[in-house]
């Protein structure tokens, strides 16, 4: 069975994604644009804070 690319108007190739990693993507996007955050994130770096993995916090926290 070969694979066949589908092509919209512009001729551009299409990707489906599952709704999770699309809104995943969208949240990703969101922090990545909030200069706020930005920072308080460079500035934990800077520190050396320690980290956590988010899904081990997510499950410790039943999310």
């Amino acid at each position: 069975m070969s694979e066949q690319a589908v092509h919209g108007p512009h001729k551009s190739e299409w990707i489906t994604i599952s709704t999770d990693e699309y809104e995943s993507m969208q949240r990703t996007i969101e922090v990545l644009s909030d200069p706020d955050l930005m920072i308080q994130l460079d500035q934990g770096k800077r520190k050396n804070a320690p980290t956590r993995d988010f899904e081990d916090l997510a499950g410790e926290l039943g999310l």
